[in-house]
């Protein structure tokens, strides 16, 4: 496995009404590399955001969807999702904010 660096870890938020809804809870997702852990996931967060502190990390496995343009068949990218629950104490992420 290749040495991450944080910051490639966490690629792009997922903004979505589910993922919103979420935040309530201090749940924010987020699209991550393939390759990453757990632990480097909660790394990641608590150095790109400061005066964050994680409780628990839940990552998913996305399979690409099947796709057909004429007569020709592919799949779109695989993905993976990461579900960071940050504790009570935990600054809220800015990023989310403005949404």
């Amino acid at each position: 496995m290749a040495d991450i660096k944080y910051y490639d870890v966490i690629l792009k938020p997922v903004v979505t009404e589910k993922s919103m809804a979420g935040m309530g809870e201090k749940k924010y997702s987020f699209l991550v590399a393939k390759e990453a852990t757990k632990n480097q996931i909660k790394d990641a967060v608590e150095k790109m955001f400061p005066g964050t502190e994680v409780a628990s990390v839940n990552t998913m496995n996305c399979e690409g969807k099947n796709k057909r343009r004429g007569n020709v068949y592919g799949k779109t990218a695989e993905t993976k999702k990461a579900i960071v629950k940050l504790t009570e104490n935990s600054k809220d992420i800015e990023l989310f904010s403005g949404i």
